[in-house]
């Protein structure tokens, strides 16, 4: 059949539509086509250039700026320092054993560095750099760079690295950081990617490990451009990482030197607190160590003297250290005996030199005995009998709550590496730990501060300001975190009757102010300075019946290791308690002697905000205490310039 004109011109009016259509996509498809094409051979020419010329493009991480550290004026205790370091990427060195026998040509390498890098090499991905020296001086450093083309795989690069300007002072406070080790890495379920960077440091132990998170930052990120001989070519791109926060603590850096240096070549430690606030001003064990040691690499020579020494300088014994706290744990059995009300304020107990308990017999130190004494008086004079007398009369139980309730066997919530929360045993403890039942003999030994009863120096100082306060004193190390003062809440009551803390505090005065008071030496004369304390002598040998019908031999004629712990707590000034100071000198005698004079230096130092003045000491004092003080070897240190300087 034949179309009509009609259909044949509909038809191709479809046909010429439909063939528009097509030309129009495909010219679009060549516009495209031609775009494309002149985007990749004119836009991108370069990169396809370094492409073809096998370069490529990598994504390094960039440490960030690890957060500063504070003392509470502001003054830098913990910083950071340029360092110049070298790398290599074992992906791009091709053989890293050539590259490192070139680099050994250019700067002094220890066979120590080089066997870690193969180490680092066998182990790690090749794809990550491994650090191969650093701390370069600036001639090493450019050396390396100027041949940077005959070393394939290796970068030069400027980092921070940590260093602690007063060095020992505030070793065990802050601790130290370190390069990432496996054993970090296997701690953590997901490691931050920071950690994989070649030698980033850590925290390892007190603030700069427990507050790690806040200190680290986060890391930025750069584009390098590397050819195929693996040099860097240039830097494509840089986004900067998030520096870490800054971190104020409490103490008061001039103190805490002259603490440091006061406690001298001793095994010792001391804690000074503010009793309104709870800030820790000062807190020193000694001797100390340099923590730039461990930044930098310590030597084995260097770690075994410290490992080696009979007085731990590596331990901190402010903290870690529990000490059996001798007559400085009377005031808690006397408060717990008031409180229970098996003694009166004005009740005597007679001291014939010992106290009979079945067919033993639990001696006083003064061996002809101090006759009828009184709560004060058995303070002053520190008489054992009168306190195995009332501990049995009060009981382990009601001791043990007293002790916990002024801060003996707390383990205290600082920011620093192994607290110890010391012991304040009762009937239970014995029974879980010896399976064995309470003793009268042992809650005798106990009411002295003996037998199973520990306290650190930390929890020494706490208990000397919750007596001085009457109240609930928390200690506090940080003081702002990012420029953020962290709160501080006013200590609750204690709950103990005023007219108990009082009386115990008058026995705490006679011991340094009254002439028969054991710490009568080590008073202070001003009386706007005027300080109460009690002494402390804990013993870590048993003295045998037969010793003591010869004579019970003295410290002096003793090892050192068996000699007496000397323990020393006081606060000042005593109309109006603002400071609380403990002293524990390992092994050195009697608290009398050694730690009340060392403690008496500190808190008028802490009281003075400086230097005292000499009138403050006894007068025929006076002289020896002027060239003590000239030996003291304190650090002059810098006033703050405020940089990154917390606001708090």
């Amino acid at each position: 059949m034949r179309r009509s004109p009609k259909d044949n011109l509909e038809s191709h009016r479809k046909i010429s539509r439909r063939g528009l259509m097509l030309g129009g996509i495909q010219a679009a498809a060549v516009l495209t086509l031609t775009y494309r094409m002149r985007h990749l051979q004119v836009d991108q020419a370069d990169q396809f250039k370094l492409l073809a010329e096998e370069n490529s493009i990598k994504i390094r991480l960039l440490p960030p700026a690890r957060g500063l550290i504070f003392d509470r004026s502001g003054a830098v205790i913990a910083g950071n320092e340029q360092n110049y370091r070298i790398t290599i990427t074992p992906e791009d060195a091709g053989d890293p054993e050539m590259v490192l026998e070139r680099l050994q040509a250019l700067i002094p390498l220890s066979p120590e560095d080089l066997d870690r890098t193969r180490r680092e090499i066998a182990r790690r991905s090749p794809t990550l750099p491994i650090s191969i020296a650093d701390r370069l001086s600036w001639e090493q450093f450019s050396l390396v760079a100027v041949n940077a083309p005959a070393l394939p795989g290796v970068t030069t690069e400027v980092g921070l690295s940590r260093v602690y300007p007063q060095g020992p002072d505030f070793a065990h406070v802050l601790g130290y950081v370190g390069p990432v080790s496996d054993y970090d890495l296997s701690k953590l379920e997901d490691p931050d990617p920071l950690l994989q960077i070649p030698r980033f440091q850590i925290g390892k132990l007190g603030v700069e490990a427990k507050l790690e998170d806040a200190l680290r930052g986060k890391a930025g990120t750069r584009r390098i451009e590397v050819n195929s001989s693996g040099r860097v070519m240039r830097e494509l791109g840089r986004k900067e990482g998030d520096a870490g926060a800054n971190v104020q603590l409490t103490i008061d850096r001039r103190l805490q030197n002259y603490v440091q240096a006061r406690l001298g070549v001793d095994s010792a430690a001391a804690v000074v607190i503010d009793t309104l606030t709870g800030d820790i001003l000062a807190i020193s064990s000694a001797p100390s160590f340099d923590p730039n040691l461990f930044v930098r690499g310590i030597s084995s020579a260097d770690y075994r003297e410290l490992t080696e020494n009979d007085h731990r300088p590596l331990a901190d014994k402010s903290v870690q250290g529990a000490y059996p706290p001798g007559s400085t744990f009377k005031v808690v059995t006397a408060l717990a005996a008031l409180e229970a009300g098996v003694v009166g304020l004005d009740e005597t107990v007679w001291c014939p030199g010992f106290l009979k308990l079945g067919d033993r017999r639990f001696h006083c130190w003064k061996r002809a005995g101090h006759g009828h004494v009184h709560l004060t008086q058995s303070l002053e004079q520190s008489c054992d009998v009168y306190y195995y007398d009332i501990a049995q009369r009060v009981g382990i139980d009601k001791i043990a709550a007293m002790a916990r309730r002024l801060g003996v066997g707390e383990e205290f919530d600082l920011p620093m590496s192994a607290i110890s929360g010391g012991l304040a045993p009762d009937k239970d403890w014995k029974k879980r730990t010896y399976g064995k039942d309470w003793l009268i003999g042992d809650t005798l030994n106990a009411g002295i501060g003996q037998g199973f009863v520990l306290a650190s120096p930390l929890q020494l100082a706490v208990m000397s300001a919750r007596v001085a306060s009457g109240r609930n004193v928390m200690p506090r190390l940080i003081r702002a975190i990012g420029g953020e003062e962290t709160p501080v809440a006013e200590p609750a009551e204690l709950g103990i009757n005023p007219a108990h803390l009082a009386a115990v505090r008058r026995g705490m005065f006679d011991v340094t102010n009254a002439r028969r008071g054991t710490a009568y030496s080590a008073r202070v004369v001003d009386d706007t300075m005027r300080i109460a304390g009690k002494t402390g002598t804990s013993q870590v040998r048993n003295i045998t019946a037969a010793e003591r019908a010869r004579g019970v031999i003295s410290n002096d004629d003793l090892p050192w290791n068996r000699r007496d712990h000397a323990l020393f707590v006081c606060f000042g000034p005593t109309d109006a308690p603002r400071i609380a100071v403990s002293v524990v000198v390992e092994h050195g005698g009697g608290g009398s002697a050694v730690a009340a004079p060392i403690a008496r230096d500190i808190i008028l130092q802490a009281m003075a905000g400086g230097t005292p003045p000499l009138t403050a000491y006894p007068e025929s004092q006076r002289n020896r205490i002027e060239s003590e003080r000239n030996e003291l070897q304190l650090m002059e240190l810098p006033p703050p310039d405020g940089k990154g300087q917390s606001r708090a």
